[in-house]
């Protein structure tokens, strides 16, 4: 191992990875191109579209602007992972996108996803404008924001009147 690359191990999607990288290489780059997880795009590469979002020790963060090597020890969850043990949460959303088209060219999609799953799970009842909030970093240039808006606010309203188990 040269100086410029460092073993790092760290949990993706629930499995254990061991794997020598480049010191500079953003966690968005190793998980697609290493890992072969290809559900998180790679827009902007300056964090500002969203479209490499994952998820990071149980938080959202851009792929892009994480180096690998940071993410050393850490959980890391993809869309492709996303789901598990959230009591149907996403499943719900994926279905909703589908059904409200809230999708289109799909780009922006795993992003918006783990975005939306990571504030219902924090707050099960936001608002049309906190949802617009919350999912402001990531950008849709086809739907014009309203479908994802009311999949978001479907699901929310659908658990809010689900009988309890």
């Amino acid at each position: 191992m040269s100086s410029k690359s460092r073993r790092i191990t760290l949990t993706v999607n629930g499995e254990a990875v061991a794997r020598d990288v480049p010191v500079r290489l953003n966690l968005v780059d190793f998980l697609r191109h290493d890992l072969g997880f290809t559900g998180s795009h790679v827009g902007c590469e300056q964090g500002a579209c969203g479209a490499c979002t994952v998820v990071l020790d149980d938080q959202t963060v851009r792929g892009c602007l994480v180096l690998a090597v940071q993410a050393d020890g850490c959980v890391v969850q993809t869309i492709e992972g996303a789901g598990n043990g959230d009591n149907g949460l996403m499943a719900e959303l994926q279905a909703m996108f589908h059904l409200l088209n809230a999708l289109q060219c799909g780009f922006c999609t795993p992003g918006m996803l783990l975005s939306a799953h990571e504030l219902l799970q924090a707050n099960p009842l936001p608002s049309r404008e906190e949802i617009r909030d919350y999912l402001s970093g990531n950008f849709c240039r086809c739907t014009g924001y309203q479908a994802i808006v009311d999949a978001v606010a479907a699901v929310s309203r659908a658990r809010r009147e689900a009988p309890a188990a």
